[in-house]
């Protein structure tokens, strides 16, 4: 039942979790106290512990420095009854012991988080991992350095400077980390920086536990030297492309020349060399080999 709970979402929509974790109780409370008739029917976690045997419910919160909240929870048999207020103050003797082990757990897993966020460090990669909330848990000198990217937001959270690539980043802090999808984000380079690629990544199973229960990675890749042909998407947003300066630049990063690429995407060669022209602009590139050499460091990541 445990792990059914564990791998599950059914927390999330059930009441006697919400309600706990709104109360905050500071000591031990019957849970059930706190909720009507009809609230425990209907709530999805009672219903499949009710089902496996289990009855009665007592909890309580411990908040942490770092602004997690702990919800120890004990549980009985039904055949057992409900807790008495012996029971409760045994609990609530021991919940100082309890409290002291949370905020232990609670800085050793952050410890482990920023080793493995400092070992992206060691491989030239900035990165930071945050919750599902969007706030970041510890992020490494190398994304803290970079304050002309990342800008920090209230509670705790982050934003990239560059304003249409925020709203995606945002959107995508937003959205269900539940699923395994990576959002990769472009943005356009400045005079002084190059452009980047921001990866969000969902931590799963060992990772979530390597990373000290964090739900997102963010790591941001430059554009260097590379050799993999980017994608249209990722072309535009670095270098604000259009559609079709981006298609023309993926032909010329395959290696076709300037008459063959316009061949492929079925325009004619002089609208070609037009597009060519508004490329070099953008990218601040004069010759082909350099920007050939600049778009194949663009990865695809989609």
């Amino acid at each position: 039942m445990l792990d059914e709970f564990m791998a599950g979402d059914s927390w999330k929509f059930s009441e006697s979790v919400q309600r706990m974790y709104s109360t905050q109780p500071a000591s031990f409370v019957r849970v059930d106290d706190f909720m009507t008739g009809e609230e425990i029917e209907r709530d999805p976690v009672r219903k499949s512990s009710t089902a496996f045997g289990v009855g009665s419910h007592v909890c309580t919160s411990v908040p942490m420095p770092g602004g997690e909240l702990i919800l120890f929870v004990f549980q009985r048999w039904l055949k057992d009854g409900i807790y008495d207020q012996t029971a409760i103050d045994l609990l609530n003797g021991l919940r100082p012991h309890l409290a002291r082990a949370g905020v232990i757990a609670g800085r050793l897993g952050l410890e482990r988080a920023k080793t493995a966020v400092s070992t992206l460090r060691e491989i030239g990669l900035p990165a930071a991992v945050m919750s599902g909330s969007g706030r970041v848990l510890t992020a490494n000198p190398l994304l803290e350095d970079m304050a002309h990217v990342f800008l920090p937001t209230a509670h705790g959270g982050i934003a990239l400077a560059d304003e249409p690539a925020n709203a995606l980043f945002q959107q995508a802090i937003g959205q269900n980390w539940d699923n395994r999808v990576v959002r990769s984000i472009p943005v356009p380079g400045t005079k002084g920086r190059p452009a980047l690629v921001v990866h969000l990544l969902p931590l799963h199973r060992a990772a979530h536990d390597i990373f000290s229960g964090a739900d997102i990675l963010v790591a941001a890749t430059a554009v260097g030297i590379g050799a993999t042909v980017p994608s249209p998407n990722i072309l535009s947003g670095l270098f604000d492309l259009t559609p079709a300066e981006a298609r023309l630049a993926v032909e010329l990063a395959s290696g076709h020349s300037v008459q063959e690429a316009a061949m492929e995407i079925g325009i004619a060669v002089k609208s070609a060399r037009t597009y060519l022209e508004r490329i070099f602009r953008k990218t601040e590139t004069s010759r082909q080999s350099q920007l050939v050499a600049l778009l194949k460091s663009a990865w695809s990541f989609s």
